[in-house]
């Protein structure tokens, strides 16, 4: 991961967002469980709708705030990437869809939390904290809906 400044920590996160929902997407369409297809169609969409939301954070933030440079912050656990798709999703059942997704959601809302705790300057820690508040809020959105879905 070459990341050098937090704006483009910023584009690696939204990219893995849009990277998911690609992968969830195409995994829709080879899954033969009614159920899990309808999840991963779902989910496909909401990780869609995060890659825009993080996108609209990038394009609020003061420019210098974006080029600071990141250092020995990413001094974090690797993040499970899906910048290639295997396809495992086609593989598993609703639950562990749901499980490994949720999974990913706490792996970057752990990124935002330490982003925020280790920032130096004011503006880079008020634009962590209000892109782990959005993780957060999506997340458990997320889980309400995913829940309703589990129960139907």
């Amino acid at each position: 991961m070459g990341i050098k400044t937090f704006g483009e920590l910023i584009d690696w996160t939204r990219d893995l967002h849009q990277s998911l929902a690609h992968c969830l997407a195409q995994c829709a369409t080879r899954h033969e469980q009614e159920q899990a297809k309808a999840l991963l169609e779902y989910l496909a969409t909401h990780e869609a709708e995060l890659a825009s939301i993080i996108d609209e954070f990038e394009h609020q933030s003061a420019q210098n705030t974006l080029e600071t440079r990141v250092y020995d912050y990413l001094q974090h656990n690797t993040i499970k990437t899906h910048q290639t798709c295997d396809e495992h999703y086609v593989k598993m059942d609703f639950q562990g869809i749901s499980r490994e997704v949720m999974a990913f959601h706490g792996q970057v809302m752990d990124l935002f939390q330490t982003m925020s705790d280790r920032a130096e300057i004011p503006e880079a820690k008020e634009l962590f904290e209000a892109l782990l508040t959005m993780e957060k809020n999506e997340s458990m959105r997320l889980a309400r809906q995913v829940g309703r879905m589990d129960d139907l």
